[in-house]
C-alpha cells in the first residue's frame, strides 16, 4: 500500500534533504513536477510522503531517507493525528517486544492482511500484560463504566484471533475478579467501535466482534486493583480499518526497532514528539524524576506505586523495578494516560494499571493502598472540585480552600499509602506559606504526616523561574513523641545556564540529608542548607514550612573567607583583561579602501566538502552533557540536558564551530578541550571544517560580522533566524586565513576574560552585600 496517507511539511521536506524552507520553496516554484500539496492551509501546505520522497530521488536531491527520519514523518503526517499514531506504534513495538515471532507471521504479506490479523496479536499480548479481566456482560453508560476493556476484535481479523489466541490464565488466588463495566463516552485516543464490549479491569480496549462470543480469559489481580466504576480507559487497541492506514508507519516502527531495540524506538519517538510540541506538555525532567524515586524508595524499591497526574510517565519510569512490581497511573488527558501505559510496560515485566480520569472528582483506585504515591500535580487551580468534593473522606487533614489545590493533591496521596508508606510531590513553594492552608499544614505537622521540605533551586523544573518544592509525606503508622520535620534549601546549586541546576550536588545534599534524617529522626545543622526542626517551633500563626525561612546562615568565617577568594580572582581576572587589551586600531589613509575579498557561501563549502554541517538536538543520552545555545552566547560550559533515547547525539569536536540559529545575535564558537565531547544542543549548528581548507578561528570570526548575520538572517513576526548556509566567507588562502584566525582568537580570549570579571564583580557584589546585612561580614 503507498503511503499516501502519510503528510509531510515544507519544514519536514527540508529537513528530508537537508535544506532550508526557502531551498523548497523555490523548488515549488521552479519546477513544474514538484508534487502538488494535499492537504494543509495555503500558506502552509501538506504533500504526500510518498510523492516527495520520489521525487527529490528522481531530482538527486536525496538519496535515502534515513529510517529515523522516515517514520518520524509517517508519525507527525499520520492522518489521525501524531498522538494516536504513536500509540497505534506503541501497541506494534510491545507485541514486537514479547512476541516477536507473531509480529513476523502478522506482518508477513500485504498490508490489507497485516491490518486484519494484528487486532487479535495484540490482544493476546494486551490482555495479559495489562492484567484485564473479560466477562460477557456489558453496560454502556458512562456511570457504570471500568478502568479498562479488552475487546475480541473485529470479525475480520477472526482466523488471526483462531492461530494466534493466547491460553487462558488462571484466576488470583485472593478471589474472582469482581464484574466491571465498559464506558462508552469516555475514550482515551481512539474511537471506541459501536459494538458491545465484554466488561473488564484494565486500560486497555478492542472492538468486538459481535457475533463471536469471547473466550473466557481470567488474569491474576491483587486486592489493590479494585477500581471506581466510574474509572475510564487508557488504551484502546485499535480496529483492522483503523490500522490499515497506519500499516507503512508500522513497518518503518518495525524496521526501526531491529535497530534500535523496541523500548529505544518508543523513547526516541515519544521523545521527539515531547520535544516538538513544548507547549503542550508540562514535563518533569528526567534528573528530577530520578531524585523524587530515591526520596520515595529511600528504604527499597517499592511493591506497589501510584501517579495520579501522571503526565507522560516519567515519575513512574524513575521508580526502580522489582519482581511483582504493580505500577499505577491516571491523568485527566487520555492521551498522556495511553502513552504512559504503552512507555511502562515497554520499560520492563511489571504490572501496569493506567486509567483515565479526573483524579480528585473521579479517583480510579480507591482501595489502592500503595508504598509509594509520586506526583507532579497541576498547580493553581480553581476548578479542582472544591464545591462538589466538600465531605471526600480523603481530608483527613482539613478541607482544602478553593486556592489550595495542591493540598487536596497531598491528602489525596496520603489516602492512597499504605501504613508507612511515602508520598513525594513537587509543589510551588506558594503552598508552604499561604495562610489559606495553614490550618492543614498544622495538622500535617502534629499528626507526623509531612517528614521534610526540599527547596529546590531556580531552573529545576517549569515554571523554571521560581524555586518549586518537594514535599515528602509519610502515612503515620504511630505517632512521635517529639516529631521534628527537615527542611533542605538547594538554591545555592542554581546554575546561570538553561540545562538546570546542578543536579549531582542537588542530589547527593539532599538524599544524604534525608537518609540521616530518616534513620535517626533528626538532623544536626547545616548551615545554609538543611537541618530538623521541631514541630513546635513551626506552629505558629503563620505555619510557614519556606526552608530559608528557618535555615542558619553560612558561619561568619566561612562568608568572609568566601568573599576575600572571589575578591582575588577578580583581581587577577582583571589585571588579565588588561595585558588582552587589544592594541590601537591602525586607521586607513584616505587614498585606502576596505578590502574586498571574493566570496563564497557555507553551503558551497558543504558541498565542496571542505565542511561538514550537522544540526543538534532531539534525543540523546542522559548522561552526556549538552552544548546550549545559551552557553554559546554567555561563553559558559555545557548546562543542558536533550529528551533521554537511545539517538545518537552529534558530539563536538575540538576545532568545530558551533553557530545558534535563534535570536538574530551574532556569535560562533570554536569548540575546545574543556567543550569537546559535549551533545550538541537545539538550536544550533555544527560546521567541522576541514583543517587543511579551513582554519576554525578563521571560519567563526567571519561569520560574527554584522552584515554578514544580517544578509543570512530571515524575520518571522516573533523570532530572527539565521540561515547558516548563507552565510559568507572569503576565499583566502590557509595562511592569511590563519593570521586572521589569530587576531580573531586573541579577541575571544578578551571577550571571554571580560565576561568572567563581569560574573566574579556580580558575585563580590552579591556576597558583600548579603554578608553586610545578615552579620556575616562588618563594616570597615
Amino acid at each position: 500500500m503507498q503511503d499516501n496517507a502519510t503528510e509531510v511539511t515544507a519544514a519536514g521536506i527540508a529537513r528530508l534533504a537537508g535544506v532550508g524552507r526557502a531551498a523548497v520553496s523555490n523548488w515549488r516554484r521552479r519546477h513544474a513536477d514538484f508534487p502538488k500539496p494535499v492537504g494543509g492551509t495555503e500558506t502552509s501546505p501538506a504533500f504526500a510522503l510518498a510523492e516527495i520522497e520520489s521525487w527529490l530521488r528522481k531530482q538527486g536531491k536525496l538519496a535515502e531517507v534515513p529510517l529515523r527520519e522516515r517514520v518520524w514523518q509517517q508519525l507527525v503526517g499520520h492522518p489521525e493525528g501524531p498522538v494516536t499514531a504513536l500509540v497505534y506504534a506503541g501497541c506494534a513495538l510491545l507485541l514486537i517486544h514479547e512476541r516477536p515471532t507473531v509480529w513476523l507471521d502478522v506482518s508477513a504479506g500485504s498490508d490489507e492482511r497485516m491490518a486484519a490479523m494484528l487486532p487479535g496479536a495484540l490482544e493476546q499480548v494486551l490482555v495479559p500484560r495489562f492484567g484485564a479481566v473479560r466477562g460477557r456482560g456489558v453496560h454502556r453508560g458512562r456511570e457504570g463504566s471500568a478502568a479498562a476493556a479488552v475487546n475480541t476484535p473485529a470479525s475480520a481479523s477472526a482466523s488471526a484471533s483462531a492461530s494466534l489466541s493466547a491460553p487462558p490464565v488462571s484466576a488470583s488466588a485472593s478471589g474472582p475478579p469482581s464484574s466491571v463495566h465498559t464506558p462508552s463516552a469516555v475514550n482515551a485516543v481512539n474511537t471506541p467501535n459501536t459494538q458491545a464490549a465484554p466488561n473488564t479491569r484494565n486500560a486497555v480496549n478492542t472492538p468486538a466482534d459481535p457475533t463471536t462470543p469471547p473466550a473466557p480469559v481470567n488474569t491474576a489481580l491483587p486486592v489493590n486493583t479494585a477500581l471506581a466504576a466510574n474509572a475510564a480507559p487508557a488504551v484502546h487497541t485499535p480496529t483492522g480499518p483503523q490500522l490499515l492506514p497506519s500499516a507503512p508507519l508500522l513497518r518503518g516502527t518495525a524496521e526501526l526497532a531491529a535497530e534500535l531495540g523496541a523500548r529505544q524506538t518508543f523513547e526516541f519517538l515519544l521523545g521527539r514528539h515531547l520535544d516538538a510540541n513544548p507547549r503542550q506538555y508540562t514535563l518533569t525532567p528526567t534528573e528530577l524524576a530520578r531524585l523524587m524515586a530515591e526520596l520515595a524508595q529511600s528504604a527499597g524499591p517499592a511493591g506497589t506505586a501510584l501517579d495520579p497526574a501522571c503526565g507522560t510517565g516519567a515519575l513512574l519510569r524513575a521508580v526502580t523495578p522489582r519482581p511483582g512490581q504493580e505500577l499505577y497511573a491516571q491523568d485527566n488527558a487520555p492521551d498522556l494516560a495511553a502513552l504512559t501505559a504503552l512507555r511502562l510496560a515497554l520499560r520492563a515485566q511489571v504490572t501496569v494499571r493506567a486509567t483515565t480520569g479526573d483524579t480528585l472528582r473521579a479517583d480510579a483506585y480507591p482501595a489502592l493502598r500503595a508504598d509509594v504515591v509520586l506526583c507532579h500535580p497541576p498547580f493553581n487551580e480553581r476548578n479542582w472540585g472544591h464545591d462538589e468534593l466538600a465531605y471526600d473522606p480523603r481530608w483527613e487533614y482539613g478541607f482544602p480552600a478553593r486556592n489550595e489545590s495542591e493540598l487536596a493533591w497531598v491528602q489525596h496521596a496520603l489516602a492512597r499509602l499504605k501504613d508507612g508508606g511515602t508520598a513525594v510531590l513537587l509543589m510551588p513553594p506558594a503552598a508552604a506559606s499561604r495562610r489559606s492552608g495553614r490550618r492543614i499544614r498544622a495538622d500535617l505537622l502534629r499528626r507526623g504526616a509531612l517528614k521534610a521540605v526540599v527547596a529546590l533551586p531556580i531552573g529545576a523544573a517549569p515554571p523554571y523561574n521560581i524555586p518549586l518544592h518537594l514535599w515528602v509525606l509519610r502515612r503515620p503508622e504511630r505517632a512521635a513523641a517529639q516529631p521534628e520535620v527537615l527542611l533542605v534549601d538547594t538554591g545555592r546549586f542554581a546554575t546561570e545556564g538553561r540545562g538546570g541546576p546542578d543536579w549531582q550536588a542537588v542530589r547527593g545534599a539532599v538524599l544524604d540529608a534525608w537518609k540521616a534524617f530518616d534513620r535517626a529522626g533528626r538532623l544536626d545543622e547545616k548551615p545554609g542548607l538543611a537541618r530538623s526542626v521541631p514541630v513546635i517551633e513551626l506552629l505558629d500563626d503563620d505555619v510557614d514550612l519556606a526552608p530559608a525561612r528557618h535555615l542558619p546562615p553560612a558561619t561568619a568565617a566561612d562568608g568572609a573567607d568566601e568573599l576575600t577568594a572571589v575578591r582575588e580572582r577578580l583581581g587577577e581576572t582583571l589585571r588579565l583583561t588588561a595585558d588582552l587589551t587589544p592594541p590601537p586600531v591602525e586607521h586607513s589613509t584616505d587614498s585606502e579602501r576596505p578590502t574586498r575579498w571574493p566570496h563564497t557561501t557555507i553551503g558551497e563549502l558543504a558541498r565542496g566538502g571542505a565542511l561538514v554541517m550537522r544540526t543538534g538536538g532531539n534525543g540523546g543520552h542522559a548522561r552526556v552533557p549538552v552544548l546550549t545555545d545559551h552557553d554559546v552566547l554567555a561563553g559558559t560550559a555545557p548546562s543542558g540536558l536533550l529528551p533521554e533515547s537511545d539517538e545518537d547525539a552529534v558530539l563536538t569536536e575540538v576545532g568545530d564551530v558551533v553557530v545558534p540559529v535563534l535570536g538574530g545575535g551574532s556569535m560562533a564558537r570554536v569548540i575546545d578541550d574543556t567543550t569537546a565531547g559535549a551533545a550538541l544542543g537545539r538550536s544550533l549548528v555544527l560546521l567541522r571544517p576541514d583543517p587543511g581548507a579551513l582554519d576554525p578561528w578563521f571560519l567563526a570570526g567571519f561569520l560574527r560580522g554584522t552584515a554578514n548575520n544580517r544578509q543570512a538572517s530571515s524575520y518571522a513576526s516573533t523570532a530572527t533566524r539565521l540561515d547558516v548556509r548563507r552565510l559568507q566567507l572569503p576565499r583566502l588562502a590557509l595562511d592569511e586565513q590563519r593570521r586572521y584566525g589569530a587576531r580573531f582568537r586573541a579577541l575571544e580570549d578578551f571577550e571571554r576574560t571580560l565576561r568572567q570579571a563581569g560574573r566574579l564583580g556580580e558575585q563580590l557584589v552579591r556576597g558583600m552585600y548579603d554578608g553586610l546585612t545578615d552579620g556575616t561580614v562588618m563594616p570597615e
